[in-house]
């Protein structure tokens, strides 16, 4: 990816020396990222709403589902009554709602 940083006029490069001090105490803690939290909660039947703002015929969309996957730029969803599954990508996606509790922490060792 390198190759490609040295082609962007408005990348600003650091000196080595001027690299800002970074704290070796915090161990290894995840980055929360809402893929990351969607993995948490595999198994949970929510509600997912999407915005498809250059479109008329599917301007809002309602997802009903069971969680099965996430990634970084998706998710499935499987509907519990149809058993059709869903291929979902966070460009769309809105907020969700879940009527029970949502994981949210990684359980890191102490």
């Amino acid at each position: 990816m390198e190759y490609f940083d040295d082609l962007n006029p408005y990348l600003v490069r650091q000196d080595d020396t001027t690299l800002p001090a970074t704290n070796s105490d915090t161990g290894n803690i995840p980055e929360i990222y809402l893929g990351n939290i969607l993995r948490l909660n595999i198994g949970k039947l929510g509600t997912f709403y999407f915005t498809f703002s250059s479109s008329n015929q599917w301007r809002d969309r309602t997802f009903t589902g069971i969680l099965e996957d996430a990634g970084m730029d998706y998710f499935i969803i499987k509907d519990p009554e149809s058993e059709k599954r869903y291929l979902l990508s966070f460009i769309y996606y809105v907020w969700s709602e879940f009527d029970e509790e949502l994981d949210h922490q990684y359980n890191t060792p102490q």
